[in-house]
């Protein structure tokens, strides 16, 4: 799997030089991660949000929104959202704005 530079670029825009910040190579794209958490993720199927688990309905709710899948294996509280959700900048605000309240809830690494 291909990485997409140009949803990586947007994210580290939107991040910020956020205290806390690093990226690493996984699921076949960029991961973003807080504080050791993973937070985001680019790849070329689309951008992942972690939000947590029973935090995704009004993410779902969204047209170009779906579950993320680890082969046929179910992410709880991950979502997928395709390039028109993503470039849209209020929506992709959005979702990182859940991922971002989600992340900083949990414990540092």
């Amino acid at each position: 799997m291909t990485r997409d530079l140009g949803l990586e670029e947007l994210l580290r825009e939107e991040l910020g030089d956020r205290r806390g910040l690093t990226e690493k190579s996984m699921f076949g794209g960029r991961a973003f991660l807080l504080d050791g958490n993973l937070l985001c993720g680019a790849r070329n199927d689309g951008m992942l949000i972690r939000l947590g688990k029973g935090n995704d309905g009004w993410a779902l709710a969204l047209p170009g929104v779906i579950q993320m899948l680890s082969g046929e294996r179910v992410m709880q509280g991950w979502v997928r959202a395709t390039a028109e959700v993503y470039g849209d900048d209020v929506l992709r605000r959005r979702l990182l704005d859940g991922a971002l309240a989600y992340v900083e809830s949990l414990p540092g690494k």
